[in-house]
């Protein structure tokens, strides 16, 4: 009897995905294992594995659709096994893709697809390149990673004049509107479903500036990242965090439940919404290994290159929007999590110190909890404590 392929459950909040490229066309055979198609996520483009060995007799749900959870999609077997009858012939592939080819974000070509490795269509998408306009190196024609990094090298020696044309969308329109109501909802949901109290305060960088300007550079020398303030932010709530776990928390099952781990996790901004990768262990990782975690994680972020596992299971997040000359700002809480630190632009003000005035930088912090799950004494605790640190900075390099 022919195996059923379904709609797998990629992530713990995942409800749903939408098949963005099916890598086989109908009648053709595949090994176990292999890569059958592309699912779009609520968190991020994925490559799906054959289930089974044999003949994909049919595809029941067409590039561009989406489809619940355990959703069957498609048919493998032997020609003649049971639930192949129905099977259209091995012809009719190339009309099914090209009739969702615009979801997908690419025009089919005159053989019904453009055949392009998972590799090179997200080197492809990050540089703005259309694939259509490449000739592929690979088996039958395939566009390879190695055939877009031509297009890119070229550029970058300055012959742009033999490159491709741009794409109008770098990133398939299906993955933006899919994202952005993802972020509508779960966001909708947070505050219908929560008791959100922000709580603000300011902190004098100056140390902090001076510790990321020469400690900084020595970390550059070693490891060749430099801290930012979005990293010193992170280390700082993973302190505080382990200081207070009473934040680290969420509401579940009627009660709030403190949670064993720290695992913070950092907004980062995309064209077509907002994604929180997560960094482990934060409050046992060191400030040179967060700095480098979070370029990693921001870089493949913004090429949708993510996997689920490295979006979910944070316990607290930080968002910082002062690269933006943001001031101050209401972050607004990341469910199922408990709390969420905001934090605006450094920039230099007039501040009492002592009995003097000086011109020193400083920085708005907002921190958004779940008044269900934690009091507003605690949480300003927890705010006063992220401040401390910020301001004696040389307690973020302590184990």
């Amino acid at each position: 009897m022919a195996t059923e392929v379904v709609l797998p459950k990629l992530g713990l909040t995942q409800e749903e995905g939408t098949i963005v490229r099916w890598i086989k066309p109908e009648g053709s055979r595949v090994a176990k294992g292999e890569p059958l198609f592309e699912v779009l996520t609520d968190k991020a483009t994925i490559e799906v594995e054959a289930p089974a060995s044999g003949v994909l007799l049919r595809i029941l749900v067409p590039e561009g659709t989406t489809a619940p959870v355990a959703t069957p999609i498609a048919l493998i077997g032997e020609p003649g096994e049971r639930g192949a009858a129905a099977a259209p012939p091995a012809a009719a592939p190339a009309a099914t893709a090209a009739s969702a080819g615009a979801a997908a974000g690419t025009v089919t070509p005159r053989d019904g697809r453009v055949r392009i490795s998972p590799r090179a269509r997200v080197l492809a998408a990050s540089h703005g390149i259309d694939p259509r306009a490449l000739r592929g190196s690979g088996p039958d024609g395939r566009i390879i990673e190695r055939d877009v990094q031509r297009v890119v090298e070229a550029e970058t020696r300055g012959t742009a004049a033999a490159a491709p044309a741009r794409s109008v969308s770098a990133v398939p329109a299906a993955v933006s509107a899919r994202l952005r109501a993802v972020i509508a909802r779960r966001m909708t949901e947070s505050l219908q479903s929560t008791a959100q109290l922000t709580l603000t305060t300011e902190a004098d960088m100056v140390e902090a500036a001076r510790l990321r300007d020469e400690v900084g550079a020595e970390l550059e020398r070693r490891g060749g990242v430099r801290p930012t303030y979005t990293d010193l932010i992170v280390r700082a709530a993973a302190i505080a965090l382990r200081d207070h776990p009473r934040l680290n928390a969420r509401w579940a099952d009627g009660g709030a439940r403190q949670l064993p781990d720290i695992h913070v996790g950092v907004a980062v901004a995309l064209d077509e919404g907002l994604v929180v990768p997560v960094i482990r262990h934060t409050d046992r990782t060191a400030l040179a290994e967060i700095s480098a975690a979070l370029r990693d994680l921001s870089e493949r972020a913004r090429t949708f290159r993510l996997a689920p596992a490295e979006m979910e299971g944070g316990t607290f997040t930080v968002t910082n929007l002062g690269m933006y000359d943001v001031d101050a700002f209401t972050p607004i809480l990341n469910p199922p999590e408990a709390a969420i630190l905001g934090a605006g632009r450094v920039h230099r003000r007039p501040v009492a110190v002592g009995d003097r005035v000086e011109v020193r930088p400083v920085m708005a912090l907002s921190l958004t909890f779940d008044h269900r799950v934690v009091d507003g004494a605690p949480a300003a605790q927890f705010l006063q404590r992220v401040k401390h640190v910020l301001e004696h900075p040389y307690l973020l390099l302590l184990p």
